[in-house]
C-alpha cells in the first residue's frame, strides 16, 4: 500500500483541475432568451431537409447482393453467357 503513495499528489492535481474548470465553465456558455430560441428553432423545423425528402422508398432501388467475397465476372458473361464455370 505505501507503494502507491506516489499516486496521491496526481490525483490530487488532476481533482483540482476538474473542478477548476468545471467552476469556471459554468456559467461561460451565456443564456439565451426562451423566445429566441423557439423562434430558432420554428426557423430550424421549416426549414426542408434533403435526407428527408427522398425521390422514392427505398423498395424500388434494386437491392444490393453483395456476400463480402469479391468476384470477377467470368469471361464467358462478356461473351453474354449468364453460366459460371470454374476453372
Amino acid at each position: 500500500m505505501e507503494i502507491l503513495w506516489w499516486l496521491a499528489p496526481p490525483v490530487v492535481v488532476t481533482v483540482a483541475a476538474m473542478v477548476w474548470v468545471a467552476w469556471l465553465g459554468r456559467e461561460g456558455r451565456g443564456g439565451v432568451d426562451r423566445d429566441v430560441a423557439v423562434e430558432r428553432m420554428a426557423k430550424a423545423l421549416r426549414k426542408e431537409h434533403p435526407a428527408l425528402t427522398r425521390p422514392g422508398p427505398a423498395a424500388d432501388r434494386p437491392r444490393d447482393r453483395s456476400t463480402g467475397i469479391a468476384v470477377r465476372p467470368s469471361r464467358n458473361r462478356a461473351q453474354g453467357d449468364d453460366v459460371r464455370r470454374s476453372a
